[in-house]
């Protein structure tokens, strides 16, 4: 355990998922203390029982609905409030309405966050860290644009009209891109005003390890859930994000973002280039408890596709990347675990 939490007390929503919950193990380790948002009691409580250490660093905060500013007050009631991580957002590939189900919730949640602290806050609040989505980035109609080279300067073009009209999937990439913008928007508009700065991180899939080893395959992440679907796959899955982040690369660039002054209005791209034939070429020659589950493909193949340039988290927040075998392993080693707990492997 890390030294008495010296640095105050981050809000922290999603902090039950995968990144949230990496975020709140890098904020306790760094001196925060945190407090925890969930739409129940009882799952809050479920979220702050997996840091026993911290106890005394950790608290909760009920909000029935993100999408609602007046649903925070509570949450900054006692004025310790001196930053925020959303780590929050809908994951929905398949929604009924893309406007109601994906789009609107998207939008009001990322920018209820900004209205709460400014309301709330008591100018307390210096920075807000927004989880959004290399997706935000991307122009997925592109496709895989070899010998480009995708980084903090590019934006997903999609209009709200046509995420509106679009597949599931496509609505998600530019559920991204409009929430992250709507609070870039809502920043400008309150330039002279918002005791806060924001920082945006974009990363793409996000595997390696949780904070807190999972005990089943149910409930894993979109992303986790991508390689662990690996496993008896008839083939190697195909090109779609070229992209990858550990989960404990993001963790660290939102909570030093939180801080660094060179964070202060900046999006930055935390990633790497990704195919999964070289994830699986790790994968079978690593772990010899599921190499013969995995499909062999083109061994050693790197099929050309754009580049992600993830420098600028390093050159201004210090993230020293790791390596996509290292990120492979933590992933799989979890995975194996709790497939054993469940009688899968």
């Amino acid at each position: 355990m890390s030294a008495p939490q010296t640095k105050g007390t981050v809000l922290v929503t999603g902090g039950g998922g995968f990144v949230g919950g990496q975020i709140i193990r890098e904020a306790l380790e760094s001196g925060f203390s945190v407090r925890v948002t969930a739409r129940t009691a009882s799952s809050a409580a479920r979220t702050v029982a997996r840091y026993p250490a911290y106890a005394a660093f950790l608290s909760t905060a009920v909000i029935p609905d993100m999408t609602v500013a007046e649903s925070y007050a509570e949450a900054f009631a006692d004025g310790s409030i001196v930053g925020i991580v959303h780590s929050a957002s809908p994951f929905v590939l398949a929604p009924e309405d893309n406007v109601r189900d994906l789009l609107d919730p998207a939008v009001r949640g990322a920018t209820s966050i900004l209205e709460a602290a400014h309301r709330y806050g008591g100018g307390k609040v210096k920075r807000v860290v927004a989880t959004s989505s290399f997706a935000s980035v991307v122009d997925v109609a592109k496709g895989k644009r070899p010998g480009y080279t995708y980084s903090e300067k590019d934006w997903n073009p999609a209009t709200w009209e046509e995420a509106a009209a679009a597949d599931g999937v496509s609505a998600y990439c530019a559920s991204k891109k409009l929430a992250e913008r709507a609070m870039w928007d809502w920043m400008a508009a309150h330039a002279d005003d918002a005791s806060f700065a924001l920082t945006t991180v974009c990363p793409p899939w996000v595997f390696g390890p949780y904070a807190v080893p999972p005990t089943s395959t149910e409930g894993l992440s979109e992303s986790v859930l991508l390689l662990d679907g690996v496993i008896d796959a008839p083939a190697v899955p195909p090109f779609d994000f070229g992209g990858y982040a550990d989960s404990r690369e993001v963790a660290f660039a939102h909570v030093r973002a939180l801080e660094a002054p060179g964070a202060a209005g900046r999006r930055f791209v935390v990633g790497q280039d990704f195919r999964y034939q070289r994830a699986v070429d790790v994968a079978r020659e690593r772990l010899p408890a599921i190499a013969g589950r995995l499909p062999r493909g083109n061994v050693g193949e790197w099929e050309d596709a754009y580049h992600i340039d993830g420098s600028e988290v390093t050159r201004v927040l210090g993230l020293k990347y790791g390596t996509l075998e290292d990120t492979v392993l933590q992933t799989y080693s979890q995975l194996i675990k709790a497939r054993e707990l469940e009688g899968k492997v």
